[in-house]
């Protein structure tokens, strides 16, 4: 993963194979063709560069290629929108010899307090997919999650190696796609921060999952949508998310869940309350006895 340059390639090759001539709005000849998808030279005239100057780009040289450049090859490549925000961090991060700051692991004390005004359950979450801070109601919500003795708890880490994740969320196959997609997008930010490089390498080590979604080269953003869990208390909870980059703490993102008025997952997150409301109160008379 430190190897931009193999990234790159490896990302703008499966993107290029993917797109057949058909797609591209080229003709379609007879015979039979060597590559899956489009070749290099039907590339590069798609996107009106030369052909030695794409075989260049594609082999990683992608440092100092202009934004018309980088737009002309997301069009002809059909990239998404996530697909082309990462292939502008790819190029600029091989353009940066300077190692990026590795992802927060707490929050300042004013972050904790606006998570603690939240009645949803919510939590903050790095790059890394660490869990940097969380609300009573997201504690309680992911409560398989912190059950890990590990801190901060990871929820990717979650997703592939606790074999409790795939009961937990009932989209277990999206979750762990999605996980892993978004650990790909952070890898072209900072292909050589530290704590990325060993948490793919412990990922790719014990999971043969997590391999092969690793190895698609696919990324996704994460912004909003519906997350579908069976909670081991409530049970079956369909709620509504949205995830937040924080301004004042670049690298960390809020995520915050609702559902709707008079809905059953709004049952459930009352249910929930009440729950963690028990089990802080218990928690608390325990640590009196302890002292």
């Amino acid at each position: 993963m430190t190897d931009v340059r193999s990234e790159i390639r490896e990302f703008l090759s499966s993107r290029r194979a993917r797109i057949t001539p058909q797609q591209a709005g080229l003709p379609a000849y007879g015979g039979n063709r060597r590559v899956a998808g489009l070749r290099r030279e039907e590339v590069a005239m798609l996107a009106g560069v030369s052909v030695d100057y794409y075989v260049r780009l594609e082999r990683g040289n992608l440092a100092g290629a202009s934004e018309s450049v980088l737009d002309a090859l997301a069009r002809t490549l059909q990239l998404d929108e996530a697909e082309r925000i990462h292939l502008f961090d790819l190029a600029r991060t091989s353009g940066e010899p300077k190692r990026r700051r590795s992802p927060a692991k707490a929050v300042r004390p004013a972050v904790q307090q606006v998570l603690d005004a939240i009645e949803s359950p919510a939590w903050v979450r790095n790059g890394l997919h660490d869990i940097v801070a969380s609300n009573r109601m997201g504690r309680a919500l992911y409560s398989p999650v912190f059950d890990d003795p590990r801190r901060p708890v990871n929820t990717t880490r979650f997703a592939y190696l606790n074999p409790a994740a795939r009961e937990f969320w009932i989209d277990f196959d999206r979750i762990a796609s999605d996980g892993a997609a978004m650990l790909r997008m952070e890898a072209g930010l900072r292909p050589h921060d530290p704590d990325l490089i060993q948490l793919v390498g412990e990922l790719s080590t014990q999971s043969e999952l997590f391999r092969q979604r690793w190895a698609s080269h696919d990324v996704v953003l994460h912004r909003s949508g519906i997350k579908r869990i069976h909670h081991p208390v409530v049970g079956a909870l369909e709620l509504h998310y949205e995830s937040m980059e924080l301004p004042s703490e670049p690298g960390l993102v809020l995520n915050v869940y609702t559902a709707p008025a008079d809905s059953p997952a709004a049952d459930g997150l009352r249910l929930l309350s009440s729950w963690a409301a028990t089990q802080e109160f218990e928690q608390a008379e325990a640590a009196v006895v302890a002292d």
